[in-house]
């Protein structure tokens, strides 16, 4: 067969194959083309591209899936620090429980509270500090002077050791053998001062019960002599109080002293309240959350100049909005007094977003605490905090929230139209693009083979171009 009769069944050939073939360029390429043959790779390329076309309306769908995930997390993200606020508030732990001691004179005491103390002004004097048991050695010329032969026998409340040195023991040996006994609860020094170095027994307990004892088996050989321990001694709103320690728990329930010096017949003032700094600090912390979340609710309600956000037809971004807005018309009730956000200083704007007078909140934490304790724990953590989470555990939890469920749909959705781009390509745009290439590739070559035979033709037929 001619190539002028291949190609001509190249072309007339089966209809998948003539409507997939660019049939205006192999004819220009053929009988008028300003270039000879056929840029296959091209031509390929471009009825590769135009057979993609729904793979366009495909990725446009799954750009669009991204961009409502994208949102979704950010806004499940915000919610969840709102969220935390709330539950912050709603732990008997938490911000609006903690109590803040001050102390009139904090050089010599100091306090922390837990939160079921009594709150209150307290008077205290420090009369004596808890101090440590010890015993001091005579004094040796250095602390490698030898120490003299003999025994000696330390007695605590735990535990007894006998100490034997025979004269070419030093200070510093001695001490490191009492050290290696853990179970006398003393520990031995070398100290150093312009008289000599002297071997220091120090109980590690304050107070009597540290005390301790030092017998020499052999009279005083080393010179021991004892400075006992002695309890801590404060007087708390006229009643005196002995300790062992300088830390004292247990005089008031939850309340615990640092003594810290002694002033003897001065007594320091200790109040015993709600920390509101902490709590003010928590509150502003919550509208500071709370108008995060809903101003990127709101944007997405808002035509920018291109439209509303990707998330305007959600229904759940309209719920959420109604749940955030309606949070400000909460009101508890303690002792006949409503309590609400307004009330301690928290208002709302027109935008719903909610602004705080710093001077009112601090007059309602100041003055009426237990008020604005009882507006976001309730009389059994059933107030607003309870309220607002309960609110938005519907939107973030992990296993049926609103959000939750639109992210599980959009990746499934995404999924599928991944799957469908793939089969597209797997079972349709390769095998095309692999015919393509073959019967571009023979269009090709028959063209290629048509001016031989061309010339073959006009010289059967007596044609010589030269003469024309």
């Amino acid at each position: 067969m001619s190539s002028v009769s291949a190609l001509n069944s190249l072309l007339s050939s089966g209809s998948s194959s003539a409507s997939s073939l660019n049939l205006s360029q192999i004819l220009e390429a053929a009988f008028g083309a300003s270039s000879e043959g056929i840029d296959v790779n091209s031509a390929v390329n471009a009825a590769v591209t135009a057979a993609e076309a729904p793979e366009n309306q495909w990725e446009s769908q799954i750009s669009t899936l991204q961009s409502e995930a994208s949102v979704l997390n950010q806004l499940q993200s915000y919610a969840a620090n709102l969220d935390n606020d709330m539950q912050a508030f709603n732990n008997l732990t938490g911000p609006l429980s903690q109590i803040n001691v001050t102390s009139s004179n904090s050089s010599v005491v100091t306090g922390t509270a837990a939160s079921n103390v009594a709150t209150g002004n307290y008077q205290v004097q420090v009369n004596n500090l808890a101090t440590l048991g010890s015993w001091t050695s005579a004094p040796l010329a250095n602390a490698s002077a030898d120490m003299p032969a003999g025994s000696f026998t330390i007695t605590t409340s735990t535990g007894t050791a006998t100490i034997t040195t025979d004269g070419s023991e030093t200070l510093t040996d001695v001490a490191n053998q009492i050290n290696g006994e853990s179970n006398l609860g003393i520990s031995a020094n070398v100290i150093t001062d312009d008289t000599g170095s002297r071997l220091a027994l120090i109980s590690n307990t304050t107070g009597t019960a540290g005390n301790f004892t030092v017998t020499a088996s052999q009279g005083n050989t080393y010179g021991f002599t004892q400075a006992a321990g002695t309890d801590a001694s404060v007087t708390l709103d006229g009643i005196l109080v002995s300790s062992s320690s300088n830390t004292i728990t247990g005089i008031i329930p939850g309340l615990t002293l640092n003594l810290l010096s002694v002033d003897p017949g001065a007594y320091v003032s200790l109040g015993v309240g709600a920390n509101t700094a902490q709590a003010a600090s928590a509150i502003n912390q919550f509208v500071s959350d709370y108008n995060v979340l809903l101003n990127a609710v709101n944007s997405q309600f808002t035509d920018t100049g291109s439209g509303q956000g990707v998330l305007a037809t959600d229904p759940a971004l309209r719920n959420l909005q109604s749940e955030l807005e309606g949070a400000a018309s909460f009101t508890s009730t303690l002792k006949g007094t409503n309590t609400s956000l307004a009330s301690i200083g928290i208002t709302m704007n027109k935008d719903g977003s909610l602004s705080v007078n710093s001077a009112t909140l601090n007059n309602a934490l100041q003055n009426n605490f237990s008020a604005v304790q009882n507006f976001f724990q309730g009389t059994s953590l059933n107030g607003f905090a309870n309220s607002l989470d309960q609110a938005l555990t519907g939107f973030i939890s992990p296993g049926d929230g609103a959000f939750t469920v639109d992210l599980q749909s959009i990746g499934t959705q995404e999924s599928s139209l991944q799957t469908d781009i793939t089969n597209f390509q797997q079972n349709y745009i390769t095998p095309l693009q692999n015919h393509l290439q073959s019967e571009y590739g023979q269009a090709e070559i028959l063209l290629q083979e048509l001016p031989a035979q061309t010339a073959q033709i006009n010289a059967e037929l007596g044609f010589n171009s030269k003469s024309q």
